[in-house]
């Protein structure tokens, strides 16, 4: 995993007892992959309107830790395992912790290759497959599995 992305715990993503509300984790685990896509060389909002696909969440999961709270900076790692860039569907994972190495959160989403109407999934694009796994490091599998 490597850092993508740093956020601080605003007032606002907090409840009356100052602990970042749940729901925020996920948003956090939006900001990495959009980080983790642009460092890999093609923002997200590039990859709709050059390939004209999306990637909608399709499952997520998120471990609590212990709790963010207000002020607090938060590390958010991020990866796509090898094993789970698939032909249609991509699975990112996610740890996020404090500035002082705790750790926060965990979890994962996967995200299926879809068409702009959203009726069918697709294969991952070549050149998107290529940019990913060329991001964590890894060669292209014969035959573009």
């Amino acid at each position: 995993m490597r850092e993508v992305a740093r956020v601080r715990v605003i007032y606002g993503d907090t409840d009356q007892m100052g602990i970042a509300y749940y729901g925020n984790y996920l948003r956090w685990f939006e900001v990495a992959r959009n980080e983790y896509l642009r460092s890999a060389g093609e923002s997200y909002r590039a990859f709709e309107a050059r390939a004209g696909l999306f990637l909608p969440v399709v499952e997520a999961n998120v471990r609590y830790h212990r709790p963010a709270r207000y002020d607090d900076v938060l590390v958010i790692e991020a990866e796509i395992p090898a094993a789970q860039l698939r032909g249609a569907s991509a699975r990112f994972e996610y740890v996020i912790s404090r500035d002082d190495g705790e750790r926060v959160a965990s979890g994962y989403t996967v995200h299926a290759c879809m068409t702009r109407d959203g009726g069918r999934p697709v294969r991952i694009p070549p050149e998107l497959r290529a940019t990913l796994l060329a991001a964590e490091g890894m060669d292209q599998p014969q035959g573009g599995s």
